[in-house]
């Protein structure tokens, strides 16, 4: 397995192509838009001179890393002869169906189907193919090049010699695969979502604030970011989305998004990538504090 396509040029699809083709992958990065693709590669560009400053490659390194990466606009053109697919696009089910519809009809019937989910059904995806048993979950972590966990996802049709596969693949990428199965959230964001959530309900009940929320979970249960700037930097929308998808999923209230959670998603006040949310990042990219009009 050599040949590989990404579906999504954003921070979860770039980073998941500059992985594979730093290993030697030859790697097809697909989005329809062809700003983000140009956005996708000057990151991996960037990120990679950050480990050339670190001096854990050389320039030769990245010129190669680079050279593996080809970039097409359409999914037809972009997964012709590989042999993995890993869609990385927005967590939005509807578009997660429409583009495995699309993966099925443009993918030869040897190809693995993948899907970058944080909390979608593999099977529900699975569904809407006619290879149910070649499709299955990759859940890479952000920042991509540097955190070594995949949960490798099995759907409720996957085949088992898929699995062990995607088990090999991912430790040749010197990450560290976990199986777990087809619930929503599956393991990690099925732990960590509700801890953010409480971290939010904790700061909407007045409680205490921002920084004192985040100073208690670092320095009192050794996290290395307080919940809050964390939420931040997943995306208080992507937070949202995965929350709503465990509500809907187990029908249980304690997966019931906090209600300051979504007004700030309303607001656009999404964390690092709209510039402010829990933190302002507007004018140094460094985390300040700053006050909530929503809490109680």
């Amino acid at each position: 397995m050599k040949n590989i396509a990404v579906i999504g040029a954003g921070t979860m699809g770039n980073g998941i192509a500059h992985t594979f083709a730093q290993k030697g992958f030859k790697v097809q990065l697909v989005d329809i838009n062809k700003k983000s693709l140009d956005k996708g590669l000057a990151t991996i560009s960037k990120n990679l001179d950050r480990m050339i400053a670190k001096e854990k490659i050389t320039e030769t390194e990245k010129q190669d890393t680079l050279s593996n990466i080809s970039i097409y606009t359409t999914i037809e053109e972009g997964v012709k002869l590989v042999d993995l697919v890993i869609e990385a696009a927005t967590e939005n089910l509807d578009l997660k169906l429409k583009i495995f519809k699309q993966l099925d009809k443009s993918c030869s019937s040897n190809t693995i189907l993948a899907s970058n989910t944080s909390s979608i059904s593999i099977t529900q995806i699975a569904a809407v193919t006619s290879k149910p048993k070649r499709v299955i979950g990759m859940h890479f972590m952000n920042p991509v090049p540097i955190m070594k966990l995949v949960e490798v996802i099995n759907g409720y049709n996957t085949d088992r010699a898929i699995t062990q596969t995607i088990m090999a693949l991912s430790k040749t990428l010197d990450k560290i695969p976990v199986e777990v199965n087809d619930y929503p959230g599956f393991v990690a964001n099925r732990i960590l979502m509700p801890m953010l959530n409480e971290a939010i309900e904790t700061l909407y009940n007045n409680v205490a604030g921002v920084k004192e929320i985040d100073t208690v979970m670092k320095l009192g249960m050794g996290h290395p970011m307080g919940p809050l700037q964390l939420a931040d930097f997943i995306g208080l929308d992507v937070c949202l989305s995965i929350l709503n998808v465990m509500y809907n999923g187990f029908k249980n209230p304690k997966y019931a998004p906090c209600p300051l959670l979504i007004t700030m998603v309303n607001a656009g006040k999404l964390g690092v990538k709209s510039g402010e949310g829990f933190y302002d990042y507007s004018k140094n990219k460094k985390a300040e504090n700053v006050s909530n009009q929503f809490t109680k």
